[in-house]
Parts: structure tokens; C-alpha cells; sequence
């Protein structure tokens, strides 16, 4: 009678054993042959075999992330594989961000052209909802590469949608300026958006996208004689939204695109596909965006509308919409804490 129990045990034991196996089996059959879609799709190639297993490593736990998220219920977003995804959280944060404040400012902000004036907006009454894309203010989504340049995405950004409310023009501007000839910044090693306003104001004018390409690294800045380029969009200041304050963001972003600061990485973020993001991450702000919007889904969550520079194939073609109106005065991931606008 022992022996029967025993043996019906262990029969249970090593089917359970070989259940769990097969499933590790399946996934790691399922993890390989999407790494090998994946690569092919974003034209990854690797230096060696030891190189490509190693990353396969790291693209295998962020798939399983993604799944297991994927699969939970009441979720307000999707995640999904994307051309980070054979990338550590910190990989990622070091190569893909770029926001960087000066040692010794901390706090908040107090910006040259912005000095003890009252908030412009604080009487505007806002719509409901706004989409500066609906206006034609908003130009595609551009990449900013392994150039840690997303306060210059994040500054162009907004003077591009400034321009086109002031002008009826819509431009697309020129990164690639800021990021070479802007001494008040580190180019590809990082900067603030507010000093690629003050270049701006001091340059009288930024140039377009066509005259000075993107290169995704950082170049010598021509001279003035070598240059050709002209000032195809100008500014007259900038000023800072009273800060930690959605209520005077929403009003802001009325009247036109603003560059906010945001903590842009951690493995919800860096694999966000679609919906309103509403967590993982806090206010440890190292990326910059653009709100180009704002509005309410028709389960009554109230979102931003983020531009970002990590290309279309990331979030909603290059878009996030994350959670407006949250308990925090900071704002989903620290968005309200130091948002800017430039002047026309």
C-alpha cells in the first residue's frame, strides 16, 4: 500500500516537473524565434555570437515583462517589444534620454527670460480638449538616435507649434543647430530645453531642418560666413508654468505646445505601446518632451498628449497619452514639476 502511494507521488511530481519544463521550453522556443523577428524588423546585427546571446538575454526578460504585463486585467495601457527591448533600464537611460541640469540648480527653476512675471495664462479659460496636432502646429515625430539631444527635440518642438499659431506657417526646425553651435548645453551629452530657448533668443532665430540636417552626433558649428543657414523661426523670451500645477499646465497647453521635463525610462515606459500610461515611473526627471494636447477617454480617464523623440515605431506613432489630473502635484511621472513655453 506504501509503495502504491510512493509510486502514484512520483508520477504526479515528474508529470508537474515535465509540465513546468515544457512551458520553459515553449517560451524559450517562443523568445528565440520573436528575438530573430525582432532583429530582422529593426535591422539589428550583432558583432558576435557571444555578443547576441548576451542581448538575447536581456530581450528574452523584457519579453517575458511585457507579456506578464500584457496579461493582467483593468489596465489602462499596452506594452510591447520595440527597438530598445535588447536594452538594460540603464543601457537605455544612458543612451536614449538627455536631460541634464547644471550642478548647483535645483528646485525650481528660475529662468533668465522669465523673472517674477505673472503666469500669462493663469486667466485663460481652457477647452475641453485640445490637439495641436488637429491644427497642423505639430511636425512628425523625429528620432532623436543615440544623441542624448532630447531637450533640443523637446525646445524645437514647441517653437515649431509657437510659429505656426504666430505665423500660419508650420516649420520643421533644426535640432542639429542647438546641438552644435548651443554653449550653454552638452549637445549629445545632454542639456535643458530653457537653454535652447535662450540660444534661440541670443542666435535671433533658429534655421529649418532642410538648411541643417539631423546627424545624430554632435558636429563643429560653422561660422557665420561658412554657415548659409538663416533664421527661419524666431522668439522673443520664454517663461516657466508655476510649477507642481496641472491646473495652470492645462491652461498652458491651451494656448500652445509647451516642453516639459519627465522621467522618461524604466521598463514601463521605454516598452509603452499604446492607452493611457498611469504608472511605473516616478519624478527622477532625465527626458524631455513636447504636450502638443490634452483630452478625456470615453472611460472618463483624463490624458496629456506627449511628443516624444524615439521615432514612430515607439508608443502611438511616437506618441504617449499619460494620466492628467493625478494625486500627485508633480504630475504622472513628474511632468508638471518644470514646464516651459517660448514667446512669440
Amino acid at each position: 500500500m506504501v509503495s502504491t502511494i510512493f509510486l502514484i507521488l512520483t508520477i504526479i511530481l515528474s508529470s508537474s516537473s515535465a509540465g513546468a519544463t515544457s512551458r520553459g521550453d515553449l517560451f524559450e522556443t517562443s523568445a528565440t524565434e520573436e528575438h530573430e523577428q525582432w532583429m530582422a524588423r529593426f535591422h539589428r546585427v550583432y558583432s558576435s555570437e557571444s555578443e547576441k546571446r548576451s542581448r538575447f538575454e536581456i530581450f528574452k526578460k523584457n519579453l517575458e515583462f511585457v507579456r506578464s504585463f500584457n496579461m493582467k486585467k483593468n489596465r489602462t495601457y499596452e506594452m510591447g517589444v520595440n527597438e530598445f527591448s535588447d536594452l538594460t533600464d540603464e543601457e537605455f537611460r544612458a543612451t536614449y534620454t538627455g536631460l541634464v541640469i547644471p550642478e548647483g540648480m535645483t528646485g525650481n527653476l528660475t529662468f533668465e527670460s522669465s523673472k517674477s512675471v505673472p503666469f500669462r495664462y493663469g486667466d485663460s479659460d481652457a477647452a475641453e480638449s485640445m490637439d495641436w496636432r488637429n491644427e497642423g502646429a505639430v511636425t512628425p515625430v523625429k528620432n532623436q538616435g543615440s544623441c542624448g539631444a532630447c531637450w533640443a527635440f523637446a525646445a524645437v518642438a514647441a517653437v515649431e507649434g509657437l510659429t505656426k499659431i504666430k505665423t500660419g506657417k508650420i516649420l520643421t526646425l533644426s535640432e542639429q543647430q542647438l546641438v552644435d553651435c548651443n554653449t550653454l548645453t552638452n549637445g549629445c551629452l545632454g542639456g535643458l530645453a530653457a537653454k535652447a530657448y535662450e540660444y534661440i533668443i541670443k542666435n535671433q532665430g533658429i534655421t529649418t531642418e532642410q538648411n541643417y540636417p539631423y546627424q545624430a552626433s554632435q558636429k563643429s558649428c560653422p561660422s557665420a560666413t561658412q554657415s548659409g543657414y538663416f533664421a527661419a523661426a524666431t522668439i522673443s523670451g520664454y517663461e516657466a508654468v508655476p510649477a507642481n500645477n496641472e491646473d495652470a499646465l492645462l491652461k498652458a497647453v491651451s494656448q500652445q505646445p509647451v516642453s516639459v521635463r519627465i522621467e522618461g525610462s524604466g521598463d514601463a515606459f521605454r516598452h509603452y505601446l499604446n492607452g493611457i500610461f498611469n504608472g511605473g515611473c516616478g519624478t527622477d526627471l532625465h527626458h524631455a518632451v513636447t504636450i502638443v494636447g490634452y483630452g478625456m477617454s470615453v472611460e472618463g480617464t483624463k490624458y496629456w498628449v506627449v511628443k516624444n523623440s524615439w521615432g514612430e515605431t515607439w508608443g502611438e506613432g511616437g506618441y504617449m497619452r499619460i494620466k492628467r489630473d493625478v494625486d500627485a502635484p508633480q504630475g504622472m511621472c513628474g511632468l508638471a514639476m518644470a514646464p516651459t513655453y517660448p514667446l512669440g
